[in-house]
């Protein structure tokens, strides 16, 4: 038996490793929310201007040009992004790209619940598929940052200006992180609790003008839950995208998102969250260098995540890497670490801006003594 590491002597005081949901900004706590809207309405005069606040300061965060809307939605990113499908696809063909679980829901979904015969264009793990032969008079469906592979688009340049097609951008963990280029996306899609940290079960939908001209002149083949309406009497239902939610939100998520926005504009708003998710994603390069035992699953860093970085561990397969994830956590050195249930064995670490730099860097130590203790 070889000696272990030494397990490190101090933990990250705000353990915030996280690959989604518990990554709070640097500050939260419960007493910070507007109590005063707890328990009101959504149709309340209150919770109409809380509503309305927050996707003011989504547009302000993001830089969200006057001609897309905002509206949240239920059910997260997911919801939203099948919304945008059962409710705009069919008019014209359909690609869809995938090269990571959620990319390849979006197939299942064009395939076998909307019977569309899409063009699908795969990639494995790790890589990216060739963008450049992409047919926009098509609509076209894609995963902005690949959360379980850790592969993102390298840009927008790919997406054509001239496009027939509408641009269907599943963006959960890329916004707040990149800086989006608008004009080139119709319909975008994230939830709050990727990048900003916030709580579950709230999805954003962003139309841009072609998506709303499509929701106006093109009635689906397919019969829409009340859940999915965008369009009243051949017009889009607008007040969705003033904070008329369709059903009913929890007020507590919004007065929590609404924390991290303000929290973001305090540090520059999308400049300062770029320049944090930069930050720690070369602190876990670092680490990644200096370990010939670690790798990152996405070889092109062009094309690698600066947020949910996916990494290879040598020798590792599933048992060793839930071993590895449950020593950091009964530590509270890291928490959720494990990649993704259908990605190869691997870890995952949250490098969004909720985290700080200070914590990915004490991360080092922790997974050597993690590494070496699971292969005892």
């Amino acid at each position: 038996m070889t000696d272990l590491p030494p397990k490190p002597a101090t933990k990250p005081t705000r353990p915030h490793f996280s690959s989604g949901p518990c990554a709070k900004p640097p500050g939260w706590t419960p007493e910070k929310l507007d109590i005063a809207v707890m328990g009101r309405s959504h149709r309340s005069k209150l919770g109409k201007v809380r509503l309305q606040y927050a996707i003011d300061l989504m547009r302000e965060m993001l830089r969200l040009p006057d001609t897309h809307r905002i509206g949240i939605v239920p059910g997260s990113d997911t919801g939203a992004f099948e919304m945008a499908m059962w409710t705009m696809l069919g008019a014209k063909p359909v690609t869809t790209l995938a090269w990571e679980s959620f990319g390849e829901g979006w197939v299942t979904d064009a395939v076998k619940q909307l019977k569309l015969d899409p063009t699908v264009v795969r990639a494995d793990y790790g890589q990216l598929p060739d963008l450049g032969a992409v047919d926009w008079s098509s609509d076209v469906l894609f995963t902005w940052n690949g959360t379980t592979s850790g592969v993102r688009v390298p840009n927008g340049d790919w997406i054509a200006e001239t496009r027939e097609g509408l641009s269907f951008a599943d963006t959960t963990s890329a916004v707040f992180a990149y800086d989006i280029p608008w004009d080139k996306i119709d319909v975008a899609t994230f939830s709050w609790q990727k990048v900003l940290g916030g709580e579950g079960g709230h999805g954003v939908l962003i139309l841009g003008p072609r998506a709303v001209e499509r929701l106006e002149n093109y009635t689906p083949a397919w019969p829409l839950p009340k859940v999915f309406r965008l369009v009243s009497k051949g017009k889009l239902a607008e007040g969705v995208f003033k904070g008329e939610t369709i059903n009913t939100p929890s007020m507590l998520a919004v007065e929590d998102a609404i924390f991290a926005l303000e929290w973001a504009k305090s540090l520059g708003g999308l400049d300062g969250l770029i320049a944090r998710s930069d930050a720690n994603a070369a602190a876990l390069d670092k680490i990644v260098e200096d370990r010939d035992w670690l790798g990152h699953l996405a070889a092109d860093p062009a094309t690698r995540s600066k947020t949910s970085v996916c990494l290879t561990v040598d020798g590792a397969d599933e048992a060793l890497i839930k071993k590895m994830a449950s020593l950091l956590e009964a530590e509270h050195a890291a928490y959720d670490v494990a990649g993704y249930r259908d990605a190869p064995p691997g870890l995952r670490i949250w490098c969004g801006a909720t985290v700080d730099t200070a914590d990915i860097e004490a991360l080092g130590p922790w997974l050597d003594w993690a590494y070496s203790s699971a292969r005892q």
